[in-house]
């Protein structure tokens, strides 16, 4: 699809992921209005660290999604809305149960209302891996059944139903992408590899909470380049799609696959406080990508190993961003 001249809605564009589908689309001639959770500081969250000439191109909109009315004003007009804005940490959704379900499952509510009412082309709607739970069956594809083992999974699947509904209901045209781990240049430290590598730099020990779940790790520009194949494709129209490479590696295996590339090795502390309810743990997440190459073309790009090295170097670069020694919730 040439996005030369689109005009295109990024929700919750400060994040991390998004921040990465902002910067593409820019590169890619759209006009994106960035839709960011206001705060009176007027910070844009990680579009700052955006080049100045991508910042400079970009309609920065500060609000909240749950607000009705803010929501409506940003997607009208728009061609393509990409909702990517969320209450994502786990254990902040075990603190804060109903904000964050208020925000991800209302906050989309009113996205996709505001898509109907302005007859937008396309809504890419985000979900994520967290809604299978631990995996009963790998890989794991888009038929597999949903379990809400956090308040943050259960409130992605109330807000996956929903656009489901209004895809059945209204004719909405809606795709939703679960993404699988993503992980690169800019995620803050709430995520595993950001958690690691930042305390191996500049510590002797690495406090981490279980070893043993696995997870797939997909490169944020991979993620990003899903997102447009998906906004491109009609055959993705109604569909619910899995982004992730189909390959597998446990928090220990890539703690030491990390060390290895620093050419350290610190000491492994398993800290209580970042483990998991046992219930609530996901165990294995191990995504079929197959659905993704068959609806949208998209396929995967970046070995781990190369990914890993482009995050390590770029935290390095930027230590300044983040607290090792603070457990980010």
């Amino acid at each position: 699809m040439n996005w030369q001249g689109k005009e295109v809605l990024v929700t919750g564009a400060g994040g991390f992921i998004a921040s990465h589908l902002t910067e593409r689309l820019v590169e890619e001639g759209a006009h994106v209005r960035a839709f960011v959770r206001y705060n009176s500081r007027g910070e844009a969250g990680l579009l700052r660290l955006l080049p100045s000439d991508i910042y400079a191109h970009l309609q920065i909109i500060a609000g909240d999604l749950r607000d009705v009315e803010a929501v409506r004003a940003a997607v009208r007009g728009t061609d393509t809305v990409f909702h990517l804005g969320a209450l994502i940490a786990i254990p902040y959704s075990y603190l804060h149960p109903r904000e964050v379900v208020e925000t991800n499952v209302l906050g989309t509510l009113n996205v996709l209302m505001a898509a109907r009412e302005e007859n937008i082309r396309r809504v890419v709607h985000t979900s994520t891996s967290e809604v299978y739970g631990t995996a009963q069956y790998v890989p794991i594809d888009e038929a597999h059944p949903l379990q809400g083992q956090s308040p943050y999974s259960a409130s992605k699947i109330g807000a996956d139903k929903i656009a489901e509904s209004f895809y059945r209901s209204f004719d909405l045209p809606v795709t939703t992408l679960r993404p699988f781990n993503t992980y690169g240049p800019r995620q803050s430290a709430r995520a595993i590899i950001p958690t690691i590598i930042t305390q191996a730099l500049t510590k002797n020990e690495v406090h981490l909470g279980s070893l043993t779940p696995s997870r797939d790790f997909t490169f944020v520009t991979d993620t990003a380049a899903g997102f447009l194949h998906a906004a491109s494709a009609d055959a993705a129209i109604g569909q619910e799609i899995n982004l992730g490479v189909g390959a597998t590696i446990t928090i220990g295996e890539l703690a030491d696959k990390i060390f290895a590339l620093l050419g350290k090795t610190p000491k492994i502390v398993t800290e209580t406080q970042r483990l998991r309810p046992e219930k609530s743990e996901v165990l294995r997440l191990h995504a079929s990508n197959q659905k993704a190459q068959t609806l949208i073309g998209w396929q995967p790009q970046v070995p781990l190993t190369a990914g890993l090295q482009q995050t390590i170097d770029w935290i390095a670069g930027h230590l300044e961003l983040y607290q090792p020694d603070r457990y980010a919730v």
